[in-house]
């Protein structure tokens, strides 16, 4: 087999491609971390009924993005993405502003719009930089700087609330006005400054029969089982994270600095989980990731009110962990997506495999933390927090991590 010559991508080009990963990222974090605690606070919505309403929207947004994946291996990455921005800002605005009557409805259609544009523009930009990308390193380097750059959009994201306004509400709802223009501008770099790349599309004619191809990679299957019980390891916290805060440590005003250490420490760590993959292949880099995460989430377990400077260690420790969560599947994701030669319908199986656990943890933990006893604000329940928030993410953390070490020779594909 004839060798191809690997194209050096500039660095303007990596970073043009990767600052439309900020806005993304700013979107994403009031989505999945700050909507539960928003609407429990500002319309005074209970947990099940909240639950509910988040379990359904994100099924519905898990279940679409197969499909989208089918659609992106089809239509011009850059203008699938370019037309499922709007949706995506339309509904973030609406999001963050819910009437006073009717918050329910309204939450529901709003969030559902939000995922829509939100999910086909995020598998259709990861499919683009799939394409971008000439090899296993250019592609490991283009989700690292998507990744970073969207690490600096959530911690914008989780410090401008409590800049803005002493209400935590109100600071989250003053972030609609600050997506439409930050969003515009990210996709105008991006889309002039980034080539549409060489896509190594071959469509099957219906969307089943892509689904199979997928699912038939046995090494894209067992990537995909070890990032589910990863990323049910990091969805529990996330979307319970600012009730921990709140009634564990008791200390809500310290949720923004905390998030901010702990994407901060995420984007800083990029480099160094980079170098150690270049080194010890990425799947063992990840696995040092689990385990550091494994031996964070030990510590949060044990906390109490006013264990404030303890917890910013955890923050600090399980941050760099996530460094090489986000940008080390997603290159081997790619990788494998490009050697099917679909890898749109990779990555839509690959969110979805994504928003099932963010749908899950909401779905399922908020109204079992309810029926435990657990009342936002109160002080009831609050082992029952404690376990979902630190000790059940351990456990699924220690699985992944498991079956990561049984694969790890599969999971290496070469350039």
């Amino acid at each position: 087999m004839a060798m191809t010559t690997s194209v050096v991508l500039p660095v303007r080009q990596v970073l043009a491609y990767g600052f439309l990963g900020l806005p993304l990222a700013f979107a994403a974090l009031p989505i999945y971390v700050h909507v539960p605690t928003f609407y429990a606070a500002s319309t005074g919505m209970n947990l099940a009924m909240l639950g509910g309403i988040l379990l359904g929207a994100r099924l519905l947004d898990a279940f679409i993005d197969p499909w989208l994946g089918w659609l992106a291996d089809r239509w011009p990455r850059r203008r699938m993405l370019a037309a499922a921005l709007l949706p995506f800002a339309a509904g973030f605005f609406a999001l963050l502003n819910p009437p006073q009557m009717l918050a329910a409805p309204w939450l529901l259609a709003s969030l559902t719009l939000t995922y829509l544009g939100f999910s086909a523009a995020t598998v259709a930009y990861q499919a683009w930089g799939a394409d971008v990308g000439s090899d296993s390193t250019r592609r490991t380097q283009l989700t690292a700087a998507r990744e970073g750059f969207g690490l600096f959009g959530v911690v914008l994201a989780s410090g401008l609330p409590a800049w803005w306004a002493s209400d935590i509400s109100t600071g989250i709802a003053r972030l609609s006005w600050v997506l439409p223009p930050l969003l515009l501008i990210a996709a105008l770099t991006a889309f002039t400054q980034v080539g549409a790349g060489t896509p190594q599309c071959r469509p099957t004619a219906a969307l089943i029969g892509s689904l199979r191809r997928v699912l038939a990679d046995p090494g894209f299957r067992r990537l995909l089982l070890v990032f589910v019980a990863n990323g049910v390891a990091a969805a529990l916290p996330a979307t319970l994270f600012m009730f921990y805060v709140a009634d564990v440590l008791r200390a809500e005003a310290a949720s923004g600095p905390l998030l901010a250490l702990y994407f901060v420490a995420g984007a800083a760590a990029l480099p160094l989980w980079l170098r150690l993959a270049a080194a010890w292949g990425r799947a063992r880099a990840w696995l040092a990731a689990m385990i550091l995460a494994m031996l964070a989430f030990a510590g949060a377990s044990v906390l109490g009110p006013g264990d404030v400077a303890a917890f910013a260690v955890v923050c600090l420790f399980s941050g760099i962990a996530l460094g090489a969560d986000l940008a080390l599947p997603a290159a081997i994701a790619a990788d494998l997506g490009e050697r099917q030669g679909q890898a749109g319908a990779c990555f839509g199986v690959w969110n979805f495999a994504a928003k099932l656990n963010l749908a899950l943890a909401a779905g399922l933990a908020l109204p079992l933390l309810g029926w435990l006893g657990y009342v936002p604000g109160g002080a009831d329940g609050l082992p029952a927090l404690n376990f979902a928030y630190a000790l059940l993410p351990l456990a699924c953390k220690a699985l992944a991590a498991a079956l990561l070490w049984r694969w790890r020779q599969s999971l290496e594909v070469s350039p």
